[in-house]
C-alpha cells in the first residue's frame, strides 16, 4: 500500500495552473488542506489529460450513478497560491472515486532517479507520492480551470501545427519562401 508523504485528505482547494510567459510557462497542481500547501510541476500535456480525464470520470459517475446530483460548475475563480515551493515533479498520476465518501481521489508520484540517473518505478516504495481528496464539484472546477489555462497558450501555425512565439515563427512547410508569421 502506497505511503502519501503529502495526504490532503479532504482538500481545502485544488487547482491546476500555470506561471509564467506562454511558451516557457512552468504547469502545477496545488492543493491546501488547513496549514498544508502542496504543490507539484506537471507538464502542460499532463494537466491537460488530467483535466480531461477527470471530465471523463465525472461524466460516467452522472450516467451509472444518476441519482447522484451534477457536479456544480464554479462561478468564482480558483483560489491559487502564488508563491510556490514545489514537492516534486510528477512522474504518475492516478484517479479514482470513493463511492461511500462521494469524493474524488487524486495520487501524484514523483519523479526519481537512483545514484545512477536511472529512472525508479513509481510503485518504488521509496517514490514521494502525494493524495488530494476532492468533492466532485472541486475536481470539475479544476478540470475547466485548467483546459483554459492550457488553451491560453501560444497560438499554432495553421501550417505546420508548431506554437508560434511572439518574436514570430519561420513555418517549414513554407520552404524559405514566405515572410515569418506573427501572431
Amino acid at each position: 500500500m502506497t505511503q502519501f508523504k503529502y495526504d490532503l485528505n479532504p482538500v481545502d482547494y485544488i487547482v491546476a495552473d500555470a506561471i509564467g510567459e506562454p511558451g516557457h510557462r512552468t504547469f502545477f497542481l496545488q492543493g491546501r488542506m488547513g496549514r498544508q500547501l502542496v504543490s507539484l510541476t506537471l507538464e502542460k500535456q499532463e494537466v491537460n489529460n488530467l483535466a480531461i480525464s477527470v471530465l471523463q470520470l465525472l461524466e460516467e459517475l452522472e450516467e451509472k450513478h444518476p441519482d447522484l446530483s451534477p457536479a456544480a460548475r464554479s462561478t468564482r475563480s480558483p483560489h491559487v497560491e502564488t508563491v510556490f515551493e514545489p514537492a516534486f515533479r510528477v512522474a504518475q498520476l492516478i484517479i479514482g472515486y470513493d463511492e461511500d465518501d462521494d469524493m474524488i481521489w487524486l495520487v501524484a508520484k514523483a519523479l526519481l532517479t537512483d545514484e545512477s540517473g536511472a529512472l525508479v518505478g513509481p510503485d518504488d516504495e521509496s517514490v514521494p507520492a502525494a493524495r488530494f481528496v476532492a468533492t466532485r464539484s472541486q475536481m470539475r472546477a479544476l478540470s475547466e480551470y485548467a483546459l483554459e489555462i492550457v488553451a491560453a497558450g501560444r497560438p499554432l501555425c495553421p501550417l505546420c501545427g508548431r506554437p508560434i512565439d511572439r518574436q514570430g515563427h519561420f513555418c517549414p512547410r513554407t520552404d524559405g519562401h514566405a515572410m515569418p508569421i506573427v501572431l
